[in-house]
């Protein structure tokens, strides 16, 4: 079975990237774990941290080869008054929502580096009051305060907002295809945060129990989120007329700042996907989120079409240069 989000996207876009004359690269800072703990709950991290080491320590076989190896759940918790247990592999099915969140060496350090990098983008935005891009590897938007899902461990787009948020009005945009059903768990009772995603209707795709038209957020935050679920087969008008309305909420909640969480996965073609995004879509889109005229710090989510990754990408960024 192939794993779609691979190293050959980063350097898909990372290559495209270095082809334009207006990006610049730079190192990502180090924030350490307050912004992340800010968002995420500390034993949902803790087992990120040390997952793979007590998994190694437990399982023999495993240790012998970790490299032929990736952890994943034995079972996964109800979340019906459960509770992570002792072992590794409860505590797997407590904190991981999915079998697309599998566990190997470098996948802490890595998640931790993909949210450092989102960070920097955010601080950039901030201190600059400019657009900035972020090309994190793992994405983020699919994990929750506690628990990894879909190729997700740590939230990078909302970490970056959440930190934004502390400095003035915060939006966050996802145009993923797949519904931000983590960014949705995280700020679905805050009122500081407005939150936006446009994706495949749940009702057929992924993430499939989060993500509809009417959830619109709880408590204090009630009113502050909006889904806007598309058919399969969404093409440029579809989308766009969609994002049109996307845009005006924003634009009536007046935020200083933007986080667009961008996946590339709208696009006609790609596997994981079924809209028909074209890439003079992209372009659109990119001019209409533009037109806000908002510091945004734009977060790499999906996107598998590999060969035409690093040109949409550049396609709906050369708008914000």
């Amino acid at each position: 079975m192939s794993y779609y989000e691979n190293p050959d996207r980063m350097d898909r876009i990372l290559a495209a990237l270095r082809k334009t004359d207006w990006a610049k690269l730079h190192e990502p800072e180090d924030f350490r774990l307050d912004p992340i703990l800010a968002v995420h709950d500390r034993d949902y991290v803790n087992f990120l941290a040390s997952c793979w080491d007590e998994w190694l320590a437990s399982d023999p076989e495993v240790s012998s080869t970790p490299e032929a190896y990736a952890f994943l759940p034995a079972t996964f918790a109800l979340r019906r008054n459960s509770r992570p247990t002792s072992s590794i592999r409860g505590r797997g099915g407590y904190y991981i929502m999915d079998l697309s969140a599998s566990i190997v060496a470098g996948t802490y350090q890595a998640a931790l580096t993909s949210a450092n990098i989102a960070l920097t983008a955010a601080h950039s935005s901030f201190h600059l009051h400019h657009s900035s891009f972020a090309l994190c590897r793992p994405p983020g938007h699919h994990a929750g305060k506690d628990y990894a899902a879909g190729y997700c461990f740590i939230n990078n787009a909302s970490v970056a907002a959440n930190w934004l948020s502390q400095k003035g009005k915060t939006a966050i945009l996802d145009v993923d295809y797949h519904a931000g059903n983590g960014t949705q768990d995280i700020f679905y009772e805050r009122n500081d945060v407005l939150t936006v995603s446009i994706h495949g209707d749940p009702d057929f795709e992924y993430p499939h129990f989060i993500g509809f038209a009417d959830e619109t957020g709880a408590g204090a935050g009630l009113g502050f989120h909006r889904n806007f679920p598309l058919p399969k087969g969404a093409d440029d008008a579809v989308y766009l007329a969609a994002l049109d309305e996307a845009l005006n909420t924003i634009r009536n909640f007046a935020p200083e700042y933007l986080v667009l969480s961008f996946g590339a996965d709208i696009f006609d073609g790609d596997p994981l996907g079924t809209f028909r995004v074209t890439r003079n879509g992209f372009r659109e889109i990119g001019a209409r989120i533009a037109g806000l005229k908002l510091p945004t710090a734009i977060i790499m989510e999906g996107g598998y079409a590999n060969e035409a990754l690093g040109d949409n990408t550049i396609t709906l960024l050369e708008n914000f240069k």
